[in-house]
């Protein structure tokens, strides 16, 4: 039996989490938020895209199933999809962008002399 962290909190130690919050300052994103700071609602997207989730529904379910192990995958507790679908709506998604604007530059910088079929380009 496993008794370490889940492969996915072990992934998310390569996320530099205080460029998030970073971003999410820069946007205001936690102002007035009671449940889902922007962090935790980054943390159940991210988990939604590694293991194919299609809807909020699927999304529920998934967290719902993986309960006993959300905290230790960094994740506080299980979201409510009605919680999900307005932090969807009302979070500025401006600050999910500038993240991926700064995951895309630690990938260049990490992957400057590697060959690739495809090219990173610096924007």
């Amino acid at each position: 039996m496993n008794e370490g962290r889940t492969g996915f909190a072990q992934l998310l130690d390569f996320l530099p989490k205080y460029k998030f919050d970073k971003c999410v300052a820069r946007h205001h994103s936690n102002h007035r938020v009671r449940k889902t700071p922007a962090s935790e609602q980054f943390l159940v997207q991210a988990f939604a895209q590694l293991t194919w989730r299609e809807s909020l529904r699927d999304i529920e379910t998934r967290l719902a199933a993986f309960d006993p192990k959300l905290y230790h995958a960094g994740i506080r507790h299980s979201t409510a999809r009605s919680t999900l679908a307005d932090a969807n709506e009302n979070r500025d998604g401006r600050i999910f962008a500038d993240f991926a604007h700064v995951l895309i530059r630690q990938a260049t910088a990490l992957y400057a002399d590697e060959p690739f079929r495809f090219e990173l380009h610096r924007h």
